[in-house]
């Protein structure tokens, strides 16, 4: 029966094949090196009953030439190995952490809502450099396999009966190392969730540290925060549980089944069918071909890297934003919305809703909190789908155009910003080719009403983003000349004025008349002011058009002005 738990591990191993050929080329000389040194330690027991035999007999003057040239060789590969060996693991790292982070950006706003920045930060910090250790482990598991192998052989050439005797251990030693592997990779799985939880709590926590010390909280906040430690311990003491077992289990049965070899090869000494010399390789090719019962270590790390694989897979298999094929043309920025359904958490935010933004003109949201004022405005870029129905940009659907045509087409501004670059000219230029020019941006800014204040930052649109403090209301002029200098035929301001005061909101507004004269706009209000600039007004409540008019004539309806009513003092904005 094909299980939840079988298809995961089934992922995790084909993303553990995939980071694998990814890191090829350094997989492939850690492999070598390996081989080589895998070699060599299997000749080195054989060239030492050489060199024995031949003191014994009288013959030393070459005898350990052999011994000290594979010994020499052993620690050139194995040296090669101990740099390959990191080299290898930060190559899959690198791919697996790439694929990881632009599948989490591809995911979009529905990302954010499957997995909370918590989670994915700890998969790309802890699950990601577990996984990437995979190819390594693998290779040093197979040249470790290989090496038992050869010992087995070995043995068996120099007498029969001793390859014979070690078998009979072998699967009572295989068996145990399964069930550790087993039982590792599931606790090694609890382990990083518990990690990405105590994350996740963290960054919550920072998010609202004024709230927090604010209230005199932070007491009871460290106990919330480290509440995941309580499982970190249980999956940590597992971990150390199932090494423990398999510890003692094997530190069992090696001494016991190298004593066994060793008391056969005796009497095959003293029967005359083995040399002394083969009894010291024999002792030798026993360690060789047990090796794999002591390789806890590497096993561990293997099943980490299967629980890392996991959690990225469980990620990658979420469905993206895929753009589609179709060009954009030559239009005015009409936006129509046909019947568009979004059903979030068994909760409708937009029911059928039927909508034309008239091309060069701007509409307005109007709605209470939670009407679907955002959602709509975020269909309107294609920041998420809905999850059924249609938007068209030009006559042709959102989900059909290419990447490449929607970005350029569509500019946003957001009530809270995210202001991304290492400057803060580098904050207003960020976007996608073609990127506006400095002097662009700083026309822009100056738009936005945002010049003055830039200016007066010490070293003005060079001011490094992280010497540049801001209020919420200079930080969203920021985003609106970053709007402005974007440019395109459909311009979302989702409350994009929120945080200005009325007079400097006018004189935005204004601005924003000038500077996006024949762009559509898609504007969220919740001021009267704002409302009444624009040409319509749609009202939402419920997921639906109540109405689309004109402000001044929804003013009429006494429901319609309660919307923009000051909140009563006390209670919840």
């Amino acid at each position: 029966m094909d299980t939840p738990p079988a298809r995961a591990a089934r992922s995790a191993d084909r993303l553990l094949l995939e980071g694998l050929r990814a890191s090829a080329p350094r997989a492939a000389v850690l492999l070598v090196a390996l081989l080589v040194d895998a070699v060599a330690i299997l000749l080195l027991p054989a060239a030492l009953a050489r060199a024995v035999d031949a003191v014994l007999a009288g013959r030393p003057d070459s005898a350990a030439v052999p011994f000290l040239v594979l010994l020499a060789v052993t620690v050139l590969a194995e040296t090669v190995s101990q740099f390959a060996d990191p080299w290898c693991t930060a190559g899959s790292t690198a791919s697996l952490s790439r694929r990881l982070a632009r599948h989490t950006l591809a995911l979009g706003v529905p990302g954010s809502r499957w997995f909370n920045a918590g989670d994915l930060t700890g998969r790309l910090i802890s699950s990601a450099p577990e996984s990437g250790a995979a190819p390594s482990a693998v290779i040093q598991a197979t040249s470790g396999l290989l090496v038992s192998i050869g010992g087995l052989v070995a043995l068996a050439l120099i007498d029969p009966w001793l390859a014979v005797v070690l078998l009979l251990g072998v699967p009572v030693g295989t068996a145990a190392v399964r069930h550790f592997v087993r039982r590792v990779s599931r606790s090694a799985g609890d382990y990083q969730l518990a990690q990405a939880a105590l994350l996740a709590k963290l960054l919550d926590a920072m998010g609202g540290i004024r709230t927090i010390h604010a209230a005199g909280t932070h007491p009871l906040e460290v106990e919330r925060v480290l509440t995941p430690l309580t499982d970190l311990d249980r999956a940590g003491r597992a971990i150390w549980q199932s090494q423990r077992q398999v510890q003692w289990r094997t530190s069992l049965l090696l001494p016991a089944l190298q004593i066994t070899v060793i008391t056969v090869a005796g009497y095959g000494v003293g029967s005359g069918r083995t040399t002394p010399g083969q009894l010291l390789a024999a002792v030798g090719y026993t360690g060789l071909a047990l090796g794999f019962l002591g390789s806890a270590g590497s096993l561990l790390g293997l099943g980490r890297a299967r629980a890392g694989a996991a959690r990225i897979a469980e990620v990658l298999a979420a469905p993206a934003l895929l753009p589609g094929s179709r060009p954009l043309p030559a239009g005015p920025g009409e936006l129509v919305l046909r019947e568009v359904t979004v059903v979030q958490d068994g909760r409708t935010l937009l029911d059928r809703v039927s909508l034309t933004v008239p091309a060069g003109r701007t509409l307005a949201l109007v709605g209470r909190s939670g009407s679907g004022k955002s959602t709509l405005a975020a269909l309107a870029g294609r920041l998420t789908d809905p999850d059924s129905g249609q938007l068209l940009l030009d006559g042709v659907p959102l989900t059909e155009l290419r990447a490449e045509e929607l970005r350029p087409a569509v500019a946003y501004a957001f009530a809270r910003p995210a202001l991304l670059g290492a400057t803060v000219e580098d904050a207003l230029r960020w976007t996608d080719e073609p990127r506006p020019s400095a002097e662009q941006a700083r026309a822009a800014a100056r738009s936005a009403e945002a010049d003055g204040f830039i200016r007066r930052l010490p070293g003005g649109y060079d001011c490094a983003l992280t010497a540049a403090p801001m209020s919420g209301g200079e930080a969203q002029r920021l985003g609106i000349a970053r709007a402005i200098a974007h440019g395109g035929r459909l311009v979302v301001l989702d409350d994009a004025t929120s945080s200005l005061d009325t007079a400097t909101e006018n004189r935005v507004d204004e601005a924003l008349e000038r500077a996006l004269a024949g762009c559509t706009r898609l504007v969220v209000a919740h001021r009267p002011g704002t409302a009444a600039r624009a040409d319509l007004v749609a009202w939402l409540d419920g997921g639906s058009v109540r109405a689309l008019a004109p402000h001044a004539a929804l003013w009429q309806d006494p429901h319609y002005r309660a919307l923009f009513a000051p909140m009563p003092t006390g209670s919840e904005s």
